[in-house]
């Protein structure tokens, strides 16, 4: 009871609330953090601009049927991916040509993309871990940082009719700067790994988005270790659960394994943000 209690598992947020019907944004001079299902995040900083990370959205059963259409998303100034897999690069592609913005993914994945004509050259930028990236300007910053996990990209050949597994580079994770300095890291799709510690001793991340759902990665108990003993971030928001029965890590299993970690959990639904 006193960990369930110390942790506020529905409570315990600086402000969650389920979004508006408007996609229009005005500026708050707050983060905003927006869970779409499974690893689909729309982030909007302090002075507006608008970061969508892992989209997979109109097909994903979890993301309310507003957000399946990507114009409703509002304006978006760049995309991130974490890796190739179908529940993460969906839309990603579609959302940067329909926003005429940058992608930002692992190399291998961008010269899939580009290769099979998925997306244009212009509209993608190659960097690799440890890599740093200011596309909104010098006060945001993107860091390209390890994950352990898979990468393949299922392509549909459009000649052939045939399902190909292409190359997706090596799996990432970000760390976002935002321009008040509050860093949030998206671990992606992965397994525990040792250095999670080094990135949360480096990058000191404020939130980390982290994945619970177990089987194609770490689940509640192993993603509760790796805040508690690893990372240490003031804030976590489980994600990559509940879309299908096999991902079956539960938050409050998080949030309880957790123990007495000076951590606040914030456990969000689909369409429903939470405020900086």
């Amino acid at each position: 009871m006193k960990t369930i209690l110390r942790a506020l598992y529905f409570g315990m947020v600086l402000l969650v609330a389920a979004c508006a019907g408007s996609s229009a944004y005005v500026p708050t001079g707050k983060i905003e953090v927006l869970w779409l299902g499974q690893a689909a995040f729309r982030i909007t900083t302090t002075t507006g601009k608008v970061i969508v990370i892992d989209p997979w959205l109109t097909t994903n059963p979890k993301t309310p049927a507003q957000y399946k259409d990507l114009k409703n998303l509002g304006k978006v100034d760049v995309v991130l991916l974490t890796h190739g897999h179908f529940d993460h690069s969906f839309n990603a592609a579609e959302l940067a040509k329909l926003n005429k913005v940058k992608l930002h993914a692992p190399p291998g994945l961008i010269d899939t993309l580009v290769s099979i004509g998925e997306i244009p050259a212009e509209f993608t930028h190659r960097m690799n871990k440890s890599g740093i990236v200011t596309p909104l300007g010098p006060e945001i910053k993107f860091n390209m940082v390890r994950a352990e996990h898979s990468s393949e990209f299922s392509w549909k050949n459009p000649k052939t009719g045939r399902v190909e597994n292409l190359p997706g580079g090596e799996p990432v994770g970000w760390i976002i700067e935002l321009e008040n300095g509050f860093k949030i890291y998206h671990m992606g799709d992965t397994g525990l790994f040792g250095d999670m510690r080094l990135i949360g001793e480096f990058y000191k991340p404020d939130l980390v988005l982290v994945p619970i759902g177990g089987n194609f990665t770490i689940n509640a108990r192993l993603g509760a270790y790796a805040i508690r003993e690893l990372i240490k971030p003031k804030f976590a928001i489980p994600m990559h659960y509940g879309t299908y029965p096999i991902l079956a890590g539960k938050p409050e299993d998080f949030v309880k394994d957790l123990g007495d970690a000076p951590i606040k959990v914030m456990v969000l639904q689909p369409g429903e943000k939470a405020v900086f």
